[in-house]
């Protein structure tokens, strides 16, 4: 039995994807687009976001900082004039910064947690009230295997994923009594601006087209968590299980780090 609601129509459905200038969110958006969605897209980059939405009735851009709560607010302010509310919103905003143990700075660590984390606490303030006067709703946050355990490179990003899966686990017990669905979504690697830091050879790499399917057929499915491509997630998935030495070991072998 899925977790959440399952989704057999999107038409007429109000997504606001936050964070979906490039990457991942730029590619759901355009396929929820296409599925018959309303979808508001937010991000800093105002002509971006125009890129995303041009020539879709139902597209909107709507630029917002989410380190700042009240630009959040002012962007669901303008939704809501625009369509009177919100059904869905997905939280992609995020930051990457490969970082070992001795290039670590506070000021790296501090601008991974107010995007990646504080980011996440700024939106859900602003669309929870809503949602549970409605007793309706969907929250999405976009967190990454990056979470499950620790990797090389990850010493602030994989922390803050690893939160961000803490966060969704914890909304779910706490809103699916109350009609809000809640989905974690916890990819793979990406072949987006983000990644393309990465200096390693990346495994089940895929594109932000293949990532998007794969979220859309998530939510449509009702699925808690969602993560991606399977031949590699699962894989993750079972070194969680593993004792410290042994995870430990793969790792170092694998990456050769």
């Amino acid at each position: 039995m899925p977790l959440n609601p399952p989704i057999a129509d999107w038409a007429g459905r109000r997504c606001w994807l936050v964070g979906a200038s490039t990457g991942i969110g730029a590619a759901t958006a355009r396929l929820l687009l296409a599925r018959g969605a309303k979808v508001a897209v937010s991000a800093r980059n105002r002509a971006a976001l125009a890129g995303v939405v041009a020539g879709h009735a139902e597209g909107l851009a709507v630029p917002a900082d989410v380190t700042r709560p009240e630009s959040l607010a002012e962007a669901l302010g303008e939704i809501r004039a625009a369509w009177g509310g919100v059904d869905l919103v997905m939280l992609l905003a995020g930051a990457y910064t490969p970082v070992r143990a001795w290039e670590l700075t506070a000021a790296v660590a501090r601008s991974h947690v107010e995007v990646n984390l504080m980011g996440a606490y700024h939106a859900l303030a602003a669309v929870l009230p809503d949602f549970l006067a409605r007793g309706a709703g969907g929250i999405a946050i976009v967190s990454s295997v990056a979470g499950y355990r620790g990797l090389p490179k990850a010493l602030v990003y994989g922390a803050t994923k690893a939160a961000l899966i803490n966060l969704a686990e914890t909304l779910y017990l706490d809103l699916a009594p109350r009609g809000i669905a809640v989905y974690v979504i916890n990819p793979g690697f990406v072949a987006t601006p983000m990644t393309a830091a990465n200096e390693f050879k990346m495994p089940g790499l895929v594109t932000t087209e293949v990532a998007a399917a794969e979220i859309v057929r998530g939510l449509e499915n009702g699925r808690f968590e969602i993560h991606f491509p399977r031949r590699f997630t699962t894989w993750l998935k079972l070194l969680r299980l593993a004792p410290y030495r042994l995870y430990f070991a793969a790792v170092r072998r694998s990456t050769g780090l």
